[in-house]
């Protein structure tokens, strides 16, 4: 059985925003202020601040395409989908390396932490000597990686304790700092060369800022994403960057710099000099001040460490999903639910990185891995935002658009220029290995092509030859096979599948759809799995295995007795209608036929749906009381759904050799001959001349209920009454299908709607 598998949705506001202020806030202020201050004095308070900014620009563009895509993988995932899988591996592999080097940083300052507290000495191993730091480092690593193979919910709440203990001790040295702070200590301010080390200092400590993102890594399992996650991805960069700028402006102000620069426990020694100025019954507190800002140091490294293994292994778990690494690391774990294959592989490189780097290359290389990211990241935005992508629907949107993304753009590669040669080479080096993993492995296997090469082929007329060339080129080969096979458009006719005792008559209407048009058959049974149940677990279900494969054969029997070609799926989901939308666009179906039913899975649209979605492609939602076409009647009173009617009734007509009868009612201000007129110029536009004309006045669904009576096949199109008009006086079709015997088949054209027509009804045409 397949199955796209979903995590469950454990993480409230608190945990993602605990996990973006976690993320960051470890390195920023307990490991790098002695580099920082080192190097660019007083103005290292400003590179924090650059840096921060910096990354409101792309945290803008992340909440977007977060609340428009809350799917695990966060910045790879949206990237992926804009740019295409050529991308998506550079920024998958980029992503996910990135946040293992940070991973093995925060862990390696861990250990420096520690080691205040028990002296441990360095390991000698024949020729390699590993330090008491690295030694700590890997059994903490060891530790957090065990934490995030049991599951994100145990991760959530580890990271809401961690980060209001954090920010109670910060909160207290600050206020200490501040009853000692000396504006003096701050000057000169710029001291001299400082000044030009403003933006290669901030390259450095942009590692710090590496958890606002790794929020919509986890958005699938964010609740009410469309609310949260803004919320959690702008507040933390907010919080956290006035958290640096205050803390390292009292730092400097209250200790001298001396104290921090190339320290990198600074904050603990500062702390034991301010709060060894107080005291308690004649007892100083300078042991105190120096116990809490090294359980500070402990937890910011611990906290750091522990959300971004717990995001990297998403990332991990998001690129076998899209088959750009092995799907099989997307195996979950049949007790604790998480995706514990990449876990593990991600460990794995944390250790590595961990026993072989130091401080100043695992920091740098994070920040150039990620930088790449952000900057494809706001690409991406545009890209979604100038395509306008059918399923393009975030709730949040970025102020000031193209402004944001293309200045988030430019700043993140800009800052790549200041970070050391060295690390520029290897991760210039990653991109090429990544891009060549795409071009030999993944393209093989990968089935989507992206947003951003459809756009250029849509416009292959008027693009450069060189453009269209290249977006062709680096196209999954499932993409070029399938429009290679397809005679013109392949068409596909989508059934989604909830119930055996309509299965036949479904199939049977869209396999002689796909047979008049040439094209094909997807059979797709949704089911719907409760929250509760992880969807691998379900997957492991005999019964619904063998009851699906059943249904599902049955399906393909029934198609191929048209001779048309039928593929069968099955996807397991926690949701209900939402899948069939999803799956209709996974598949690039052109047509959905669907049953229609008040309560069963995936068999009516609710009025909520009518309110969120656009339609992917046309849909056919039959409400089947015995399917038989031989005497069919069409109501119509012009539109495209009743455009669509036709052309269903016209495939029919041909197939079974049904008669046809079309309808008009008069309206109140339209007379006989009018009404006369308008039916043969629609039979005659839409090949229907032939048919039966049937013209009645007063009630409308009084008109359709009597003629009905001798049909055994009603096709309508969707009425053009809105939401609210739905509610207030009840829908037109709805009303039909109550009054009359025989099947109804609805008929709706996609379209993108705007929240006026969604409200009240697009103008009758």
């Amino acid at each position: 059985m397949s199955a796209d598998e979903e995590l469950a949705k454990d993480l409230g506001l608190l945990s993602a925003i605990a996990i973006g202020i976690g993320t960051m806030i470890g390195a920023g202020i307990f490991v790098l202020p002695g580099t920082a201050v080192a190097r660019a004095g007083p103005l290292a308070a400003l590179t924090f601040v650059i840096g921060g900014v910096t990354a409101l620009f792309t945290a803008l563009s992340a909440s977007e395409l977060g609340t428009a895509m809350p799917k695990s993988g966060g910045a790879y995932f949206y990237i992926n989908r804009a740019l295409g899988p050529l991308f998506g591996s550079i920024s998958g592999w980029a992503n996910w390396l990135g946040l293992a080097f940070a991973s093995a940083f925060y862990m390696y300052g861990f250990g420096e932490y520690v080691n205040q507290l028990v002296g441990a000495p360095a390991i000698g191993l024949g020729p390699v000597t590993i330090s008491a730091a690295q030694t700590i480092g890997l059994i903490g690593a060891a530790l957090f990686i065990a934490v995030n193979y049991m599951g994100a919910k145990e991760t959530g709440g580890l990271q809401i304790g961690i980060v209001l203990t954090l920010l109670a001790i910060l909160g207290v040295f600050t206020i200490v700092g501040l009853l000692n702070a000396d504006l003096e200590s701050l000057r000169p301010l710029a001291p001299e060369g400082t000044p030009g080390e403003v933006l290669p200092v901030t390259a450095i400590v942009f590692v710090s800022y590496l958890g606002f993102v790794q929020i919509t890594s986890v958005a699938e399992e964010i609740k009410d994403p469309g609310r949260n996650l803004p919320l959690a991805v702008i507040g933390s960069v907010v919080i956290v960057t006035v958290v640096y700028a205050l803390f390292l402006l009292v730092l400097l102000a209250a200790v001298p710099n001396d104290l921090v620069a190339n320290n990198d426990t600074a904050v603990v020694e500062a702390a034991e000099l301010l709060f060894g100025q107080y005291g308690v019954f004649g007892f100083g507190l300078g042991t105190l001040g120096w116990g809490l800002l090294l359980l500070g140091g402990l937890l910011a490294t611990a906290s750091s460490a522990n959300a971004s293994i717990l995001s990297s292994s998403r990332i991990n778990f998001a690129m076998g999903r899209e088959k750009i690494i092995s799907p099989s690391v997307n195996e979950i774990h049949p007790r604790f639910g998480t995706p514990y294959k990449s876990i593990l592989i991600t460990g794995s490189l944390i250790i590595v990185f961990l026993l072989f780097g130091n401080l100043e290359i695992l920091s740098t290389a994070g920040s150039v891995l990620h930088l790449i990211v952000y900057g494809l990241l706001n690409i991406a935005l545009i890209v979604m935002r100038e395509a306008e992508p059918a399923d393009y629907d975030p709730d949040f949107e970025v102020p000031l658009y193209p402004i944001v993304p293309i200045v988030g753009t430019i700043s993140s590669f800009a800052l790549i220029a200041y970070i050391e040669p060295f690390v520029i080479l290897l991760s210039a080096a990653l991109v090429v290995f990544a891009g060549a993993w795409y071009l030999f492995y993944a393209r093989q296997r990968v089935e989507s092509a992206g947003v951003f090469a459809g756009w250029i082929l849509d416009r292959s007329e008027e693009m450069p030859d060189a453009a269209v060339a290249a977006a062709d080129t680096v196209r999954p080969d499932a993409v070029k096979a399938a429009d290679a096979s397809a005679t013109g458009d392949d068409f596909r006719v989508m059934v989604p599948l909830a119930n055996p005792r309509t299965e036949k008559e479904l199939i049977t209407l869209a396999g002689a759809i796909a047979k008049q048009r040439g094209g094909t058959v997807h059979a797709v049974h949704i089911v719907q799995v409760p929250d509760q149940t992880p969807l691998a677990r379900a997957e492991e279900n005999d019964r619904l295995d063998a009851e699906s494969k059943k249904l599902l054969e049955q399906a393909r029997t029934d198609a191929e007795t048209f001779g048309t070609p039928v593929e069968t799926h099955t996807v397991l989901s926690h949701r209900s209608f939402e899948e069939v939308f999803d799956a209709a666009r996974a598949f690039e179906a052109d047509q959905v036929v669907m049953g229609w039913g008040p309560t069963a899975h995936g068999r009516a649209e609710s009025r909520i749906d009518e309110l969120t979605h656009d339609l992917p492609c046309d849909f056919l939602v039959l409400k089947e009381r015995g399917f038989d076409p031989s005497r069919i009647l069409v109501p119509t009173a012009g539109g495209p759904d009743s455009e669509l009617s036709a052309d269903v009734v016209r495939l029919l007509r041909e197939e079974f050799g049904s008669e046809v009868t079309l309808l008009h009612v008069l309206s109140d201000d339209q007379s006989r001959e009018e009404g006369e007129q308008f039916l043969e110029e629609w039979a005659a536009e839409n090949d229907l001349a032939d048919a039966e004309l049937r013209l009645e006045d007063g009630d409308v669904e009084t008109a359709i209920a009597e003629a009905a009576s001798d049909a055994t096949l009603v096709v309508i199109g969707a009425t053009g009454k809105g939401l609210l008009s739905r509610i207030v006086r009840g829908s037109l079709v709805l009303d039909v299908l109550e009054d009359i015997e025989c099947s109804v088949l609805m008929a709706e054209r996609a379209r993108e709607r705007s929240m006026r027509e969604r409200l009240l009804g697009r103008e009758e045409e």
